[in-house]
């Protein structure tokens, strides 16, 4: 078989609970394994696939395997068995392509056993761990609680802008997540992340842009054919592929003079390198099907403004703290070594009315400080108290977030109804 390591009836093995002899064909680009059955007349049965990406046995809906035998071949004895036939086929099979012997066992442990660790690199990750732990000890993982401007803010009774400040967690890869595919598990809740916050005043000019990616695309009717045999290729296997080429040549070979117009003029293009031949001849185009396409969404970004000026001593050591709160919670982190360097911490932004949820403004996720500016003499003159505290600063931030909005945020808010608040 074309790419497949092992054929049935060779390399042999079997296992506990499992009657006949077994043996495995594996797919030398996935490692994908087809386990088969001896029957009667050298006659062999697919019983299933051994997926090395999830590590799973799969029968096959017509394999009739008893309960026991599906257990057997399910269990951690009856993979393991049918790893180390697949390790056994694919050597001598990239043996016979020409390979060595040591080469032919790294390639085969590669593709049976993707995850297996390595040595080498289960001692980087712990000394990368070790590092990342140290770090810990030097960046700064406490900041002030409660910081707010003006000093007698009273955010029990006016409308406010809470900054909360997160460690942050990046997201783990979930092997098993999307299906067997691969995935990211999701962080941390925030609120047991919260390392620091500040409160202000709702700034003039707040807003909101939720946008997602949309763009023109076109295919043309030939195209779309030539699409459809791929497909059937892909779907169901060569054969099936040709059948449908051939089925679409006969409907061409059938056709007005237009099509077959059209397809002589688009395999004379390919063969010169030309996109204009049908309408240089013919003074027409194929129709391109023009639609615009869904492609991407996006990271919604945040700026905000605010003006501090003291109006006596409290005043002063909220404004100091609260510019170093910002300025030193968005400065990249580096472990002991000086080798890495780890991202900053990040931030959660609420509008609240009276301590709680706003539910007339906009949501914001979880979001990274991207730029933070200080003007140090926002009234364009140079001023001071008696002990250099400036009269007025102003601060400008840039956030955006870390994750995308999607329709299920909306229901799912807290498990409160969809429509209590405007939502994202």
């Amino acid at each position: 078989m074309a790419g497949t390591y092992g054929e049935p009836g060779k390399n042999s093995f079997s296992v506990k609970g499992v009657g006949g002899v077994l043996s495995p064909v594996v797919n030398s680009q996935t490692g994908v394994t087809q386990i088969y059955r001896q029957g009667a007349a050298l006659q062999f049965i697919s019983l299933g696939t051994y997926n090395p990406s999830t590590k799973k046995f799969t029968a096959d809906s017509n394999a009739n395997l008893s309960e026991t035998e599906l257990k057997a071949l399910s269990g951690e004895e009856g993979i393991n068995n049918i790893k180390n036939a697949a390790k056994t086929a694919s050597v001598n099979g990239i043996k016979s392509a020409g390979g060595n012997i040591e080469s032919a066992q790294n390639q085969a442990e590669k593709l049976i056993s993707p995850n297996s660790s390595d040595p080498t690199t289960e001692e980087s990750q712990q000394a990368l761990g070790e590092e990342l732990e140290k770090s810990k000890t030097l960046s700064r993982r406490s900041f002030p609680k409660n910081l707010r401007y003006p000093a007698d803010l009273q955010i029990e009774h006016q409308d406010v802008i809470k900054f909360n400040m997160l460690e942050f967690v990046p997201r783990k890869l979930d092997k098993e997540g999307n299906q067997g595919l691969g995935g990211f598990e999701q962080r941390k809740s925030w609120k047991e992340r919260i390392i620091g916050n500040v409160y202000l005043p709702i700034p003039a000019g707040i807003s909101d842009t939720n946008s997602v990616t949309w763009g023109s695309d076109s295919i043309t009717p030939l195209e779309a054919g030539l699409a459809g045999i791929v497909d059937s290729i892909i779907a169901d296997g060569a054969a099936a592929g040709a059948e449908t080429a051939g089925n679409k040549f006969d409907s061409i070979s059938q056709n007005s003079g237009d099509v077959k117009s059209s397809v002589r003029a688009y395999f004379t293009q390919q063969a010169i390198g030309k996109s204009n031949i049908l309408s240089r001849t013919q003074g027409a185009i194929q129709n391109p099907n023009m639609e615009l396409l869904f492609s991407a969404p996006s990271l919604r970004p945040f700026s905000f403004t605010f003006k501090l000026s003291a109006r006596g001593t409290k005043d002063r050591d909220q404004i100091r703290q609260i510019i170093r709160f910002f300025k030193q919670g968005m400065a990249v982190q580096r472990t002991q070594s000086q080798l890495f360097l780890k991202a900053p911490h990040t931030f959660k932004i609420e509008y609240l009315h009276r301590n709680q949820e706003h539910n007339y403004l906009n949501l914001i996720k979880e979001c990274a400080l991207l730029s933070f500016t200080v003007n140090y003499t926002p009234d364009g003159t140079y001023m001071t108290f008696a002990d250099g505290l400036m009269t007025s600063y102003e601060i400008s931030m840039q956030f955006q977030e870390l994750e995308p909005i999607y329709n299920d945020d909306y229901g799912n808010i807290d498990g409160k109804s969809i429509d209590t608040n405007i939502g994202y």
